[in-house]
């Protein structure tokens, strides 16, 4: 049997995700693109830094307010949803959506734990 390095990689317990695809992780907080941004305009402080230190420091402090922004907009938006999908409905609601909305919440708080 050859040695398979993105089988290796996954979590044991967990089948891998053919190449494409995403796994049934969580979704991103902030889209890639804006991720992207945000990383090239550190890279691109980091680069300069050394022919414009406070330039460059000025540079990476705006890159660190734009994505505190966008996370604290994209807290606030999973936040509206998943309470959209429990609060204000009928006392009978079903078990399962309530935990699923539970599980939900469990996963996002320990991701925002692990930062």
């Amino acid at each position: 049997m050859m040695y398979d390095q993105t089988r290796a990689q996954q979590p044991a317990g967990r089948a891998p995700v053919p190449a494409g695809r995403r796994g049934p992780g969580p979704e991103p907080l902030l889209p890639s693109d804006e991720q992207d941004k945000i990383v090239q305009r550190l890279r691109h402080a980091l680069n300069t830094f050394a022919d414009t230190p406070l330039k460059a420091l000025e540079e990476a402090a705006s890159a660190y307010d734009e994505a505190t922004a966008q996370l604290v907009n994209a807290l606030a938006e999973r936040r509206r949803v998943l309470r959209a999908g429990w609060q204000d409905r009928d006392p009978g609601t079903q078990s399962e959506e309530l935990r699923l909305a539970l599980r939900q919440y469990r996963e996002v708080t320990q991701r925002l734990l692990h930062i």
